[in-house]
């Protein structure tokens, strides 16, 4: 989602957000943690951009399928090993999601 502002450049509404893994109200969780954004980042991304997302589904189901896929695509894409590196952040949001 798009949106203007005062100056009528048209901004990206995920550019508003706060992109930071440290503090109160923080977004986003560090790698050591498990990657992946907080409830407070979630409830923030979808106001701004009238999204839905949801906390990771880790018991089974759709939503986890679709993500393990994907995710192991990107690990592919990148050449990315998570026994060799098991601090890269999608490793970390990998075993939050228990792909």
């Amino acid at each position: 989602m798009y949106t203007q502002n005062p100056k009528n450049e048209i901004v990206s509404a995920f550019k508003k957000l706060r992109k930071t893994t440290k503090g109160k109200g923080r977004h986003f969780l560090t790698a050591d943690e498990g990657a992946g954004m907080t409830e407070a980042g979630r409830r923030a991304y979808n106001r701004e951009t009238g999204g839905n997302l949801k906390a990771p589904q880790p018991g089974g189901g759709k939503r986890r399928t679709s993500y393990c896929a994907r995710s192991r695509g990107q690990m592919k894409m990148h050449n990315i090993d998570c026994k060799k590196t098991p601090k890269k952040r999608i490793c970390a949001a990998r075993r939050r999601w228990k792909c």
